[in-house]
């Protein structure tokens, strides 16, 4: 779990995978769920956090998983997985129902493989091609 001490290495490594990486406008990629959000996080051997995520609850029991991140060295090596792993255990915590996000189609396998099912068609979000995604908690 991340805390506020985290934010900066959080926001920086956000900053470097959507803006920097993906394009994505720097107006956009920060947003007022940040506050209020549960932020996970993975660090590697040095201690440096390269991989993030948040869950954002909803007030009918689900909740939202967004700004997932991982550093290009580390992509493909789990702190992915173990980031959404943690959000998922932290939503059933909570009593979380059911979990939705907005994958980007790169990143389909991915989710898919941690039980999240497709439903509706692609879109475009911050210029990004992205489908949604459900999973029951």
């Amino acid at each position: 779990m991340a805390t506020p001490a985290d934010w900066p290495e959080i926001a920086a490594l956000r900053t470097r995978v959507f803006v920097e990486e993906q394009g994505v406008p720097p107006e956009i990629e920060q947003d007022d769920a940040d506050a209020t959000a549960v932020h996970a996080l993975s660090r590697d051997v040095d201690g440096r956090v390269v991989a993030t995520g948040r869950l954002v609850l909803r007030h009918d029991g689900t909740a939202s998983i967004g700004r997932m991140a991982a550093d290009a060295s580390v992509r493909g090596r789990g702190h992915g997985a173990a980031v959404l792993a943690e959000l998922h255990r932290q939503a059933a915590l909570r009593g979380v129902t059911e979990i939705e996000l907005h994958a980007q189609l790169t990143a389909r396998g991915f989710y898919e493989r941690a039980g999240y099912t497709p439903v509706g068609g692609v879109y475009e979000e911050a210029g990004i091609a992205h489908v949604t995604m459900v999973r029951r908690v």
